[in-house]
């Protein structure tokens, strides 16, 4: 298909802004299992290429050569390599490009997942584009330098291990009974921890988190974990619902009770006996009212508006909050003794800009469930929208995300969400700072961000980023940081 046939160091990437080769994803060449290489294949009919590109990229990978689609398809089937390079011109048409795209087809068929880079003519960048949008992971047009190729493998590698471990989790949570909720970054691993441990016993549990991190899930997770696991989880919303409403929602009314109450009516906390009571958004609650709740959790008991009778209730109380509820209390907005009614358990749920790599795991789940219920062939994401998915500082946390990534997948063209399909800016997350505090953030978000990588080896994060031990350490304490596991 290209006359010109590298050598190992030739191989000059393709320059587009949706398939950047930059060094975003942090990438390793390991395989999915650390006690081997990670498997590539080469497609390509020019034998004198692919023995040089095995060649070079030997060393790293445990690397299979095809010639043509049908044998790239029986490698794919059996040896199940995680990424694949191909050449569009394959016999009995290697001239010509329906042969490779008909591979691209062939090879998703077997695994969904597999990661194709192609590599193909100066002239062909149409073609190219073509097989991004038919599912390709990456392109390059001869002739490629092949440091940067290796580059590029590595990037690829590293987002099939994020999914292949994206996979593992959904499944994984799913058994534990942690519904939707994703995630191997430090932080989350204790609050599963923490799941595990309160949901057995009795105890009242605040979830504490910023809005959009899940906290109902995590209160859904509890219950579900429980002994009451089978009987009704309640939901009540304190901020959602008018004040003059709110104690006929939690504690029910007889008929006649007030204007407009033409009915006997049961509670939210009554609609709960035999199973969980969840009141988000708890620091909502007015203070009437956080003197009846205090009561119910004291005595088990209520009574309904314009009742004369108590109603005896057995149901285990979640509480949630966005915000400071010490603070409340020393304000005199807030109770402290249902605080510590309610606070037996805290749980502390990390906002999404500070989990790390659970960013991907979390969108890569969103595009698939969002692909299979719109009806949609979308695959992944391009390089450059995993880049902004990284440096975005979602305010709006996980259900932000969710949103984002829902949208995108709608309104995405090809088969690949881009960075204009996500309506996101990297720099969004300094808007309204000036100069000095935007550095100041960018140096925090940063340094935190290489600790964290290196788990909180400050000799390994000040090589990468290439400053000195004592100027990390100035840094470290001028910023406010902590290094892992302080």
């Amino acid at each position: 298909m290209d006359s010109e046939h590298p050598t190992p160091d030739t191989l000059r990437p393709k320059q587009d802004s949706e398939h950047p080769t930059g060094n975003t994803l942090r990438p390793t060449p390991h395989s999915l299992h650390p006690d081997q290489k990670p498997r590539l294949l080469i497609v390509e009919d020019n034998e004198i290429l692919s023995k040089q590109m095995k060649w070079a990229l030997d060393p790293d990978y445990e690397v299979f050569v095809a010639r043509d689609r049908p044998s790239a398809v029986e490698i794919v089937k059996t040896e199940k390599p995680a990424v694949v390079t191909l050449d569009l011109g394959l016999p009995p048409d290697p001239d010509g490009v329906e042969e490779g795209f008909l591979a691209i087809s062939n090879i998703l068929e077997q695994v969904g997942w597999i990661k194709i880079i192609v590599i193909t003519g100066q002239g062909e960048r149409e073609n190219a584009l073509k097989a991004v949008s038919r599912g390709a992971y990456d392109f390059f047009l001869k002739p490629v330098r092949m440091d940067e190729l290796k580059v590029v493998l590595q990037r690829a590698f590293y987002l099939s291990r994020v999914e292949a471990e994206n996979r593992e989790l959904q499944q994984r949570a799913s058994g534990q009974g942690f519904e939707s909720i994703l995630g191997t970054n430090p932080k989350m691993l204790e609050v599963f921890a923490a799941i595990r441990k309160v949901a057995p016993t009795k105890a009242s549990v605040l979830i504490r988190g910023e809005s959009g991190t899940g906290k109902e899930l995590v209160a859904r997770a509890i219950h579900r974990l429980s002994g009451r696991g089978e009987g009704p989880f309640v939901v009540i919303n304190c901020g959602a619902i008018p004040e003059s409403l709110l104690e006929s929602e939690l504690f029910g009314h007889e008929k006649g009770a007030f204007t407009g109450a033409h009915i006997q009516r049961m509670g939210r906390v009554e609609a709960a006996n035999g199973g969980t009571l969840f009141l988000d958004e708890i620091g909502e609650l007015p203070l009437q009212l956080q003197v009846k709740l205090l009561r119910f959790m004291q005595e088990h008991r209520i009574e309904r508006l314009g009742g004369r009778g108590e109603i005896e209730v057995d149901a285990r109380f979640l509480s949630a909050t966005h915000t400071d509820l010490k603070q409340a209390i020393s304000e005199g907005r807030f109770r402290e003794d249902l605080y510590f009614r309610i606070a037996v358990v805290n749980i502390e749920i990390p906002p999404l800009r500070e989990r790390g790599e659970d960013i991907l795991l979390i969108a890569n789940s969103f595009l698939q469930k969002s692909a299979a219920e719109n009806n949609k062939k979308v695959t992944g994401f391009t390089t450059q929208a995993l880049r902004v998915l990284e440096m975005y500082s979602w305010p709006g946390n996980v259900r932000e995300l969710e949103n984002r990534i829902n949208r995108a997948v709608i309104m995405a063209e090809n088969a690949k969400v881009t960075r204009k399909d996500l309506e996101l800016s990297s720099y969004a997350r300094f808007e309204g700072r000036g100069l000095k505090e935007a550095r100041e953030a960018f140096d925090k978000e940063l340094i935190g961000w290489v600790l964290r990588k290196h788990k909180g080896r400050v000799t390994s994060a000040a090589e990468e980023l290439k400053i000195s031990r004592t100027a990390i350490y100035e840094l470290i304490e001028k910023l406010g940081l902590k290094k892992e596991g302080e």
